[in-house]
């Protein structure tokens, strides 16, 4: 038997596209999506070939899972301490008063 990769291009992405791909992912499982689920029933026909009997297209609705939303939390705020704490104090004063013009806004 003889399996062929499909998606061989994966081995291309970089360490950064795989980890945008990964937080996608998990912000699509922590708020949740619609799929399309299709089945279908093959049979045979008079002739004895066969034919597709049945087609049944379901739209279904996949909750948010809270486990994928606390984990995306944890790493967006391990990310945000992560580039702070390696921030000087002009950029941190330059954030701060960006963050209050921000606030302000609303």
């Amino acid at each position: 038997m003889i399996i062929k990769k499909e998606n061989q291009n994966s081995d291309t992405k970089t360490a950064e596209e795989k980890q945008k791909q990964m937080i996608d992912a998990l912000l699509k499982k922590a708020i949740g999506y619609q799929t399309k689920e299709i089945v279908e029933e093959f049979g045979f026909d008079d002739e004895g070939k066969v034919s597709l009997s049945k087609k049944k297209v379901q739209t279904k609705d996949i909750p948010p899972d809270t486990s994928a939303a606390k984990l995306l939390f944890e790493l967006l705020c391990e990310t945000s301490l992560k580039n702070v704490e390696t921030m000087s104090d002009e950029e941190l004063e330059e954030e701060k008063n960006r963050l209050l013009k921000e606030i302000e806004e609303l």
